[in-house]
């Protein structure tokens, strides 16, 4: 099979794969799927809004003519219709991409890096798909706990470099290789090999940064608890 038509599988393989997880709705985390909820919500609202603008304005034609007819009824259908199309492709959710999670705030992190993933995992090989998906729960888990950090904290600033810059740069490197290149030997590594080897450093690194945060939250909790012991255990024993 000649480079050209081995690009040509994999683009298809791709767009099947991509048009698979449409209909599934796959979801990397639950951040990303809360988002994807609230937008769905969103245009449920605006449908139903449109819904009603469109009942009182044929209420209003209708008390006017003393009624709106068969084709009154018909306009006021396709209005309905055409609404409801209109919220299926409008407004869309934004895009993640590598710019936006440079400018997230640190919070909306998480969240917009599950949405960056599922992005980009039906291009990915199975395997990366998988490590994908953990990452997707790890950044569910460090969520919580970038909730307490400072945005100028070094905590803060690793997470932001590791999840926004290197995650990123790591998968669209690998997606400027060449499909027919991605599994063939290059100086002794395929590129397969060598994504999947960073995207599992990735996620293990993202669980010790949660432990690491987790334990400073921990650290606080004992220090809290040895002040309120010398407080009101001192002043138990002085009285």
């Amino acid at each position: 099979m000649n480079s050209s038509t081995d690009i040509a599988v994999h683009e298809s393989r791709d767009v099947i794969e991509r048009s698979r997880s449409r209909r599934s709705g796959h979801s990397v985390g639950r951040k990303s799927r809360h988002l994807k909820l609230k937008h769905a919500w969103k245009k449920f609202t605006f449908f139903l809004i449109a819904v009603g603008a469109i009942m009182i304005a044929a209420s209003v034609v209708g008390a006017i003519l003393g009624g709106i007819h068969f084709w009154g009824v018909m306009i006021a259908v396709l209005a309905i219709v055409g609404a409801g199309y209109a919220t299926t492709r409008w407004p869309k959710l934004p895009e993640a991409t590598r710019a936006t999670l440079r400018e997230a705030d640190l919070g909306r992190l998480p969240a917009q890096t599950e949405l960056f993933l599922e992005a980009q995992r039906p291009a990915l090989p199975p395997p990366a798909r998988t490590l994908v998906d953990g990452i997707g729960a790890q950044l569910d888990e460090l969520s919580e706990q970038l909730r307490t950090l400072d945005p100028q904290e070094p905590a803060a600033l690793e997470v932001r470099r590791l999840v926004a810059e290197d995650l990123p740069e790591l998968i669209t490197g690998y997606r400027r290789v060449p499909p027919s290149l991605r599994t063939k030997e290059v100086n002794g590594r395929k590129a397969d090999d060598q994504l999947i080897d960073g995207l599992k450093l990735i996620e293990r690194e993202i669980g010790t940064m949660t432990e690491q945060i987790a334990s400073g939250d921990l650290d606080r909790l004992a220090t809290r608890k040895r002040f309120l012991e010398l407080k009101y255990d001192g002043d138990a024993t002085a009285g």
